[in-house]
């Protein structure tokens, strides 16, 4: 009996439309639209103790958001998702304040209100009809040749550019856990933003220093512009808050990359860090650090490896990182004292054990990862002498 893991691989593909005079007036008052209706849906959902049930916000503002903003039926659907999404994820951060959407989210379904036709445009649905569009998609020809799966679509302004940001699927070639010949630990972090380290002891550290200058950077000008109070200070402002998020998006590409060249092999399994809860220990980092550990992008960091991974036909998995750079791993004493973190040094206070911290956080993520492997291994193989017929006797 064979353990496979089916994967599916989501991607978001940015497509720039190319639209006329006309279309840009048609698509602009669709957002404006759409944009009122989301605040409407936010007010309602907010006044009724912070709805977050589609079903129950679409019972409550449909009828209304329809005839009020003149919008479609499917995009009224698709405004109660996302204000219930929001919702959601607001209740989950424990934040209590209104939802106030500044940007339009105008999401399509494909095939209702979204799909590419015959003649090489995009189709998509607006207020006054259906509009099709010219596109350029250069350098995402590949999610495009008809191997992926279309999804979801988000229409996007920016910069006075219109783009349709759509999600693709595809499931890949099958991963045959038990076959793994690799385990590769990945610890992240402020000084080495990865460090990964694989079966064979082979070990790859990416460091953060430059990035960590570059942050402190930003915080200068942005701390100088705030200080100005102008209305050109503002508008800069917005222009920095861009592009320190592209440069994280840029760094955040080129170490997943670096990450997945460094697992080469076919059966390599990953191990990252689950660090969905990074925000919430803010308290324990010095104040000269805190808004670097918490404003860099770990959670698209972790799902730009992922799905690098899986398109290279490898699996990952993340985490509790709990104690893993507290723990030895030669002896498996356990102790905060184990870390000195102003030397980035581990030593055991039981066996006296040596290494670089962030070393031994990735030693025993893989250390995790190997018993992953052979817990799932051992079960299969139990779960196979059952449907055999064959009972196991203690020996006496």
């Amino acid at each position: 009996m064979k353990l496979y893991i089916y994967m599916d691989i989501n991607v978001t593909a940015k497509i720039q439309l190319l639209p006329t005079k006309i279309q840009k007036i048609d698509i602009d008052n669709t957002l404006i639209a759409i944009k009122n209706s989301l605040n409407y849906t936010s007010r309602v959902a907010y006044k009724n103790n912070r709805l977050s049930n589609k079903t129950k916000i679409q019972k409550l503002v449909y009828y209304d958001i329809r005839e009020k903003y003149g919008i479609k039926s499917q995009m009224a659907c698709n405004v109660c998702v996302a204000v219930g999404s929001t919702y959601s994820s607001m209740k989950s951060n424990k934040q209590n304040t209104l939802a106030v959407y500044n940007n339009s989210k105008l999401t399509y379904s494909y095939n209702r209100d979204w799909n590419f036709t015959k003649n090489n445009q995009v189709s998509i649905s607006t207020l006054n009809s259906r509009e099709k569009l010219d596109y350029r998609n250069t350098g995402l020809e590949n999610y495009l040749d008809g191997t992926w799966q279309y999804c979801s679509a988000e229409l996007v302004k920016k910069d006075n550019k219109y783009y349709l940001h759509v999600v693709v699927k595809k499931n890949i070639n099958q991963f045959e856990l038990e076959k793994t010949d690799n385990v590769i630990g990945i610890d992240v972090g402020m000084r080495q933003l990865a460090t990964a380290i694989d079966s064979k002891d082979k070990i790859k550290f990416i460091n953060g220093r430059n990035v960590k200058e570059k942050k402190s950077q930003f915080v200068k000008t942005r701390k100088e512009l705030q200080e100005r109070n102008t209305a050109s200070s503002k508008r800069r402002l917005r222009k920095i808050g861009q592009r320190e998020n592209r440069y994280q998006n840029d760094i955040n590409h080129c170490i997943s990359k670096a990450l997945v060249n460094f697992g080469k092999d076919k059966n390599t399994l990953f191990v990252l860090e689950d660090l969905r809860n990074i925000r919430l220990s803010t308290e324990k980092v010095q104040k000269k650090n805190r808004y670097y550990s918490v404003s860099w992008a770990f959670a698209d960091l972790r799902s730009k490896i992922e799905y690098k991974v899986q398109k290279a036909g490898m699996q990952v998995i993340a985490v509790n990182p709990k104690y893993t750079s507290q723990k030895c791993p030669k002896c498996g004493h356990t102790e905060k004292k184990n870390r000195n973190k102003k030397l980035h040094l581990f030593c055991c206070k039981t066996c006296s054990y040596k290494s670089n911290d962030d070393r031994i956080g990735a030693i025993n993520l893989r250390q995790i990862g190997i018993e992953y492997i052979h817990n799932y291994t051992a079960s299969l193989e139990v779960n196979s002498t059952k449907e055999q017929g064959i009972v196991s006797c203690p020996i006496m």
